[in-house]
């Protein structure tokens, strides 16, 4: 037995694609911090630093993936918050509004593979139906509850849980170790207190 949650390879990566996107993208708290997605002219190198590949990224394609962005937030904010309809319908209409289709793929000297496109070749409806996909399939298996939004004190980075007890609740180690030292003090300070 595996000690972790093992998804598709490809399902894997536009879902770890998924997760960097909203990081990046999206405006909240980060480990405790106030965090301020990149906007304006930088936004095209922020998301082709996010994105697989050494990959082109115009404005246009950029705007259109920090729109997907905030949608998929809010699908991660909905699985975590125990609102499975809400993000259903969320990635519902991403699949339609990204024209999203499997398809089989083979890069040479490898077996066939399932992977998701758009109605068009762009980069930003490419990934947006590809991610759209995945969190179809999370959503519809037993794997939905695996999205997750951190728990920790002032930060809102979403993550996917691929443990095997499947209890994480923080995006990083560090928030992690912040949540735990903070409770270390205040049992600390409670017993001084007595």
């Amino acid at each position: 037995m595996t000690s972790q949650v093992l998804f598709d390879s490809h399902v894997a990566i536009l879902l770890d694609t998924a997760v960097s996107l909203v990081n990046v993208l999206t405006d909240g708290g980060d480990r405790g911090k106030p965090y301020v997605a990149p906007k304006g002219d930088s936004l095209p190198d922020v998301i082709r630093a996010v994105l697989p590949g050494n990959v082109t990224v115009s404005m246009e394609e950029a705007l259109y993936l920090a729109g997907t962005t905030l949608k998929v937030r809010r699908v991660f904010e909905a699985m975590d918050a125990g609102r499975e309809d809400d993000a259903a319908a969320v990635v519902n209409a991403l699949v339609v509004s990204t024209g999203a289709r499997p398809q089989l793929d083979r890069v040479p000297g490898e077996p066939w593979q399932v992977h998701f496109h758009g109605a068009d070749d762009t980069i930003a409806v490419g990934w947006s139906a590809g991610i759209a996909s995945a969190l179809t399939l999370a959503i519809g298996s037993d794997l939905g509850g695996r999205l997750g939004v951190c728990q920790a004190r002032q930060c809102d980075r979403v993550y996917v849980d691929t443990s095997r007890n499947g209890v994480r609740q923080f995006c990083s180690r560090s928030c992690q170790s912040r949540m735990k030292a903070a409770a270390f003090r205040a049992r600390s300070a409670g017993r001084a207190a007595r």
